[in-house]
């Protein structure tokens, strides 16, 4: 199993998930046109694609499923209120997902975990093959223990890393946008990032991607010092990047 960014941030996100000829995108907050050029990049074409997933209804993850699924004929992934998004009518490959059960594209087993963020039915993912975890964690204000138990043995992590609490305090954002952002369902800090990984099991992590981090309420700096305080184990750490995302990394 391997995994790849088509980008990671608040203009758009998009993760690829492959094995064997199993072929998965976890959101899509691009155009069409956008996520080709990204597609393309990663040696992929939404050709491709066995299906889409998606983790919630806000703009920079669900922008582009719709249009991609309708061009390319491709089944779509998510809980029931992500469903009822409308830009998600009418899609003839619809299929709603259990937050509390597993399902199987190909030879991956997904589980869809629901998490605490200010959505209709939000969710994440964790995607298993032959003894192999990958937990993508991302868009998620607080730590509940179902997550822990979720993510705590997994081989891959992608985790959010949003904001470092002291640049969202003083930045750009309006008061009520910092108490979103910053909220129990809201996204991560670095702080609250780096508690979930104090919990897991880190010897079994052979990469660890720090995902949508804040262009305006955090650095790659200030994630990777929070992420020192508790990080012994794996040294294959990465960041996400808006633009470039991340290569293909396989879990072994």
């Amino acid at each position: 199993m391997r995994f790849a960014s088509l980008g990671s941030g608040s203009r758009g996100n998009g993760t690829l998930v492959e094995s064997g000829d199993t072929c998965l995108l976890i959101d899509c907050g691009f155009t069409v046109k956008e996520t080709e050029r990204r597609l393309a990049r990663l040696g992929r074409s939404a050709d491709d694609l066995s299906a889409v997933l998606v983790t919630h209804e806000h703009s920079d993850h669900i922008k582009g499923v719709g249009p991609l699924a309708r061009k390319y004929g491709l089944s779509v992934y998510a809980t029931h209120g992500t469903a009822q998004y409308e830009g998600m009518a009418g899609l003839p490959g619809l299929c709603e997902v259990n937050t509390h059960g597993t399902f199987l594209i190909g030879d991956v087993e997904i589980s869809a975990v629901a998490v605490p963020h200010d959505a209709r039915e939000p969710c994440q993912y964790v995607f298993a093959n032959r003894g192999r975890r990958l937990g993508l964690l991302t868009d998620l204000g607080s730590i509940t223990p179902f997550v822990i138990e979720q993510y705590r043995d997994c081989d891959a992590l992608v985790l959010e890393f949003n904001h470092d609490s002291d640049m969202l305090a003083v930045g750009p954002y309006p008061p009520s946008l910092k108490r979103r952002v910053g909220g129990d369902w809201g996204h991560l800090n670095n702080h609250q990032a780096a508690q979930l990984l104090s919990m897991v099991e880190q010897a079994r992590l052979q990469h660890l991607v720090m995902a949508h981090i804040s262009e305006k309420n955090n650095t790659v700096a200030l994630a990777e010092q929070a992420l020192a305080a508790v990080m012994t184990h794996c040294e294959a750490v990465l960041s996400a990047d808006q633009e470039a995302g991340f290569d293909w990394l396989a879990i072994n």
